[in-house]
């Protein structure tokens, strides 16, 4: 059975332009899907329809098995996790009650609800995404590279039936993305049958743990398929409007325009 299944999925809005249109898209348990597409694709409109948080104005939404408009939507969100580096968080929490509170996706500490069975879950996430030194550190002190890192292991502590993560990577310098990423792979190990969607602009922001990606252009599937597959060249340079250059080295990906591309040719593409 699918985890995301989405049959002839089309969003507008209250004036029918149209966001996304004819979507088809099956997620399985232990896939890992990226999401890739220029500015104004519909890539945040397709996640928050995975997440949730939107009914499609025609077609039907299955998440975890529910029927979407047929189930309370706010249960179905509790089996979800979510990586948003826009979340809101508290910056006097340390990193081990920012990660508690995941258990119940609140913005507040529920001290009264934690005992050492969740203190204890709570370090080995911590530990999982290489954050363990800083448990007791307050956010505040932390950097958002460790931050992010910390996010995950909150999203992990519920134990989500689907991951989702909304561009992980966004504002990250290099050697806190190679953290990050690592930290997205090891979960991956530690969590073989955990389904994850990841959002993202960029390729050198996809870890080694991806397995298939789906290509948004204009609001309709250009492609969709396993990653290795479907990251080429022409596909790339097809679903951003102009001319890329990809490469692969070790399971991971670069991008590029092409030699003799110039910004007189294309505004404002949307790919790094």
């Amino acid at each position: 059975m699918a985890v995301v299944d989405l049959n002839a999925v089309s969003i507008w809005t209250p004036e029918k332009t149209p966001i996304l249109s004819a979507i088809d898209w099956q997620v399985r348990s232990g896939e890992h899907w990226v999401v890739l597409g220029p500015n104004g694709a519909g890539k945040t409109t397709l996640l928050s329809v995975v997440a949730a948080d939107r009914h499609p104005s025609s077609g039907t939404v299955e998440l975890l098995g529910e029927r979407v408009g047929h189930t309370d939507m706010r249960t179905l969100r509790t089996r979800i996790g979510r990586v948003d580096p826009s979340a809101r968080a508290l910056d006097w929490l340390t990193a081990r009650e920012l990660v508690l509170t995941g258990l119940k996706n609140t913005v507040w500490p529920r001290w009264e609800d934690w005992g050492q069975p969740e203190y204890t879950r709570a370090e080995a996430l911590l530990d999982l995404v290489g954050c363990h030194e800083y448990a007791q550190r307050e956010l505040k002190t932390l950097s958002h590279g460790e931050r992010q890192r910390i996010r995950i292991a909150r999203a992990l502590i519920s134990s989500p039936e689907l991951l989702l993560l909304d561009e992980p990577a966004t504002g990250l310098d290099f050697p806190a993305r190679e953290a990050l990423l690592t930290s997205l792979d090891a979960m991956a190990v530690e969590h073989p049958h955990l389904p994850t969607v990841m959002v993202s602009h960029h390729l050198e922001d996809l870890p080694l743990s991806v397995s298939h990606v789906l290509l948004l252009r204009e609001g309709r599937i250009l492609a969709m398929g396993p990653v290795g597959e479907l990251l080429t060249s022409d596909l790339i340079s097809e679903c951003y409007g102009f001319p890329i250059d990809v490469h692969a080295f070790d399971g991971r990906w670069t991008a590029r325009a092409s030699a003799g591309w110039t910004v007189s040719h294309h505004d404002d593409a949307g790919v790094g």
